[in-house]
């Protein structure tokens, strides 16, 4: 027998309705931003992208946890959305930030390569395994990854392209082993929130700084 319309299921835009579904759009929204300005060498500007996509991130997590009207669904799908949202801000963004920056050199495609399969096998384990006990991670967490080479690139200019690209290319592959490794790292919430905040401002400010002089 046909279902009823009322065992259909939701419409898939319904659920960009979902105000913390349209957090985590936004942090897509800043991560393409950070790829198109990495494409175009544009570097500072790629770091507000990628700041920014982290700090949304962390929001619709927050936004998510206090909505106590939310569905099952709503909750299921949401978690499913930030999961591929993430491997593209903090895997394939960085990657592409490495790729640019080696000038699309041959020799930076293994690093590329690394760090997206890193954050897909990371992200692949953590759906289904989660976290150990309430806020323990197995491996480092991808959003490290770019809270780490945002900082990283404000020394970009005091350090010779050639010497930064050498100290990009290890830094990445080290924090793309950490992503897998069979380490605990603590799950950062709670008051971490205002620092992250306060770190995709000052960031921010420097890095419009950069693209203002």
């Amino acid at each position: 027998m046909p279902e009823s319309d009322h065992d259909s299921p939701p419409t898939i835009l319904s659920f960009a309705k979902d105000l913390p579904n349209i957090c985590s759009l936004a942090g897509l929204f800043s991560a393409i931003l950070a790829i198109y300005f990495a494409i175009l060498g544009i570097f500072p500007a790629a770091m507000i992208g990628l700041i920014w996509s982290v700090f949304f991130d962390w929001s619709d997590g927050i936004i998510a946890r206090r909505m106590k009207s939310r569905t099952e669904k709503q909750r299921i799908f949401g978690g499913q959305l930030d999961s591929q949202i993430d491997i593209i801000s903090f895997g394939i963004c960085p990657a592409i930030v490495l790729l640019s920056y080696g000038e699309f050199s041959p020799w930076f495609i293994p690093g590329a390569f690394v760090i997206v399969a890193a954050g897909v096998l990371r992200l692949s384990y953590f759906n289904i395994f989660g976290l150990i006990g309430e806020s323990t991670y197995q491996g480092l967490a991808l959003d490290n990854n770019v809270i780490i080479l945002v900082l990283l690139f404000v020394f970009e200019s005091l350090i010779g392209s050639t010497v930064f690209a050498t100290l990009l290319y290890i830094i990445m592959l080290a924090l793309a082993i950490l992503n897998v490794a069979p380490i605990r790292t603590p799950k950062l919430n709670g008051g971490w929130y205002y620092g992250i905040t306060a770190y995709t401002i000052v960031l921010t400010f420097i890095y419009g700084w950069q693209l203002s002089t």
